[in-house]
């Protein structure tokens, strides 16, 4: 069996050797020990892979290893972990979308200075009285800006 070492793991995936020590550290890479060197087993390319694919898709290292630890122990845990994962990127999208519009009716609004725009006086005060962007912002035109 072939055994690669944290260099040869670090050019077959490009991950910097520390980013794999220290996840090897933390328990979420584990490698065993030759004369003192850390040793992958080929398979460890394709984990290295699925920790990008779970850092991509917004799981931390401490859920990716809730996640590990809970796949093959309980697999209803991880499908909580991953329905739990699913809702705050719900809640980032929603967010990101009424930012967006938000900057949009900015671009779009007649007033030479969005600070002088009514509707962005009451986005301003919806915020300062608790509410979350996607609720201050309603997405209304504001008549003034047609």
């Amino acid at each position: 069996m072939t055994e690669l070492t944290v260099g040869e793991l670090a050019r077959r995936t490009g991950v910097a050797a520390s980013a794999l020590r220290y996840w090897d550290a933390i328990g979420l890479l584990p490698a065993t020990r030759v004369s003192g060197q850390r040793r992958y087993p080929e398979s460890a390319v394709s984990l290295v892979g699925a920790i990008l694919l779970l850092r991509d898709a917004g799981f931390s290292l401490a859920e990716q290893k809730a996640l590990a630890a809970a796949r093959p122990a309980d697999p209803d845990e991880w499908r909580r972990l991953a329905r739990r994962k699913q809702a705050e990127l719900d809640d980032q999208i929603a967010t990101a979308l009424a930012a967006r519009e938000a900057i949009a009716h900015a671009l779009r609004c007649v007033h030479p200075d969005v600070h002088d725009c009514p509707t962005f006086h009451g986005v301003v005060a919806a915020r300062l009285s608790g509410k979350p962007l996607g609720q201050a912002h309603t997405h209304d035109t504001d008549p003034a800006d047609r």
